[in-house]
């Protein structure tokens, strides 16, 4: 595999870490600073469980970091390079946004090939 091929692979991954609506919501959230899980789950609707899964899942791929302050834990982004990029996204959003409402190609498949 060649190290061009190794790096798309890579920011492909990280690109998973956006790609689930509740992850992204959570990201989205902590955009504001630190938070409880209770708070995270306040903000986003979602319920305790998910939130508790999810920010587990973007703690292992280093994303958000946590703090335990007296008996409660914060989390909060690991690098504030993520919120630019959430920003960034927006900003092209707002541009391309149509686009990608109507775009079929990333829309999960209905059938499989054998």
């Amino acid at each position: 595999m060649t190290t061009c091929t190794q790096t798309a692979d890579l920011k492909a991954k990280l690109f998973q870490g956006f790609s689930d609506s509740s992850r992204l919501s959570i990201l989205n959230t902590l955009r504001s600073g630190p938070l409880t899980v209770g708070e995270i789950v306040q903000q986003t609707g979602l319920n305790q469980s998910n939130v508790s899964n999810h920010l587990s899942c973007l703690r292992c791929c280093d994303l958000v970091v946590r703090e335990q302050q007296g008996r409660f834990v914060y989390y909060e982004l690991a690098d504030r390079r993520i919120a630019t990029l959430l920003d960034l996204a927006d900003e092209l959003l707002a541009d391309v946004a149509k686009g990608v409402r109507q775009c079929s190609h990333y829309e999960p498949s209905t059938t499989r090939l054998s």
